[in-house]
């Protein structure tokens, strides 16, 4: 039977999760332990950033034990039966425990349990690649501080979307310059502050030096950076050179800077994901869905907001950049470039990309 179900991951529980007692199980037993651990409430000026407050902890416990209720019924073949608070119960577990949103704090992240528990066999490539991505931030524009995400896949090369690097640079003769009373540069400690490392403590941002040039088929720009004071760039990350086995299924993560967007994603949903703490560091898992041989698109369902724009797509297994996010649409997954596709391509060839 057909149920009223939709992700806006656009995977289903029975496809995110192996054991849907097993799940229904953990996020019990996490709900117990935080009520017993809530028993004394902290002043709001002695609670830390980002706690949630103890009305919306109550609201959170709630849904999450209408989803629990509404897993075990899916379990047993009961679907038809489950309510609507169950269906939005289950919809938050999808996006809490199988397509979450992991606060980067220090460069690292806490440990996942249940199907995520495998990022820990990946911990120190992860963090590699957390180090090479950073926020776009932007001087001298109308509006906005940053502009989205990018990360380093050359020498002296980060990469971002069209659309990112489009509001501060400007086509001019045949290449492109930046506008007019605008700088940039690129951010990787921006993350949301741990007791043990305050705010602004993490790497040095690298300053845009120059536009290499902006994809004229694909979102894609390349941009040179450098870092300040003279220094030393971080090596390059690892970008596929070649597809890898069955992508549809495959494991992968994002990192980058989701932020509010509340035009393209429903607000609630969002809220389930970030808690209201958005535009700092995440690591986002999930799968590929889609892609077709020989196509500039490939598909994936990881927890993205627009902040994302120019985030990498990572290979769980070896941890190579497989595509360019650059978009979403809510309950019909995201859209990423396949990197290995443009191989051959003069601008990444010209970029230095880092092919392996």
């Amino acid at each position: 039977m057909e149920t009223r179900y939709g992700s806006p991951v656009a995977t289903g529980p029975e496809q995110v999760f192996g054991d849907l007692r097993g799940v229904a199980a953990r996020v019990r037993g996490h709900l117990e332990a935080e009520i017993s651990e809530s028993v004394e409430e902290l002043p709001a000026d002695e609670a830390p950033a980002g706690q949630i407050s103890r009305f919306a902890q109550e609201e959170r416990a709630r849904v999450l034990e209408a989803g629990v209720a509404g897993l075990e019924k899916m379990a047993a073949d009961r679907a038809d039966e489950i309510d609507e608070d169950e269906y939005f119960g289950v919809e938050a577990i999808v996006l809490l425990e199988g397509r979450p949103a992991i606060l980067v704090q220090g460069q690292d992240f806490a440990a996942q349990d249940g199907d995520w528990s495998v990022l820990e066999a990946g911990r120190a490539a992860i963090r590699e690649s957390i180090a090479r991505v950073g926020r776009v931030e932007v001087t001298g524009h109308p509006s906005l501080d940053w502009v989205g995400t990018a990360f380093l896949v050359g020498p002296e090369t980060v990469m971002t979307n069209r659309h990112v690097a489009v509001e501060f640079s400007r086509a001019e003769d045949a290449g492109w310059s930046f506008q007019q009373g605008m700088t940039a540069r690129v951010d990787p400690g921006e993350e949301m502050a741990a007791a043990e490392r305050p705010a602004g403590t993490g790497p040095p941002p690298y300053e845009v030096a120059e536009v290499i040039g902006i994809h004229p088929d694909v979102d894609m720009a390349l941009l040179r950076v450098v870092p300040p004071g003279g220094g030393a760039l971080p090596t390059p990350l690892a970008v596929a050179a070649d597809a890898p086995a069955n992508v549809p299924g495959r494991p992968v993560y994002v990192i980058g800077y989701p932020a509010w967007d509340g035009r393209r994603n429903e607000p609630e949903s969002m809220r389930r994901i970030f808690m209201d703490v958005y535009n700092v560091k995440r690591l986002q898992p999930g799968t590929a869905t889609e892609f077709t041989p020989g196509g500039l698109v490939m598909r994936h369902d990881c927890s993205t907001l627009g902040g994302n724009s120019g985030s990498p797509v990572f290979d769980l297994t070896d941890h190579r950049v497989l595509g360019l996010h650059f978009g979403g649409r809510y309950r019909f997954g995201n859209y990423a470039v396949p990197l290995w596709e443009l191989i051959d391509d003069p601008l990444l060839e010209r970029a230095k990309v880092n092919w392996v």
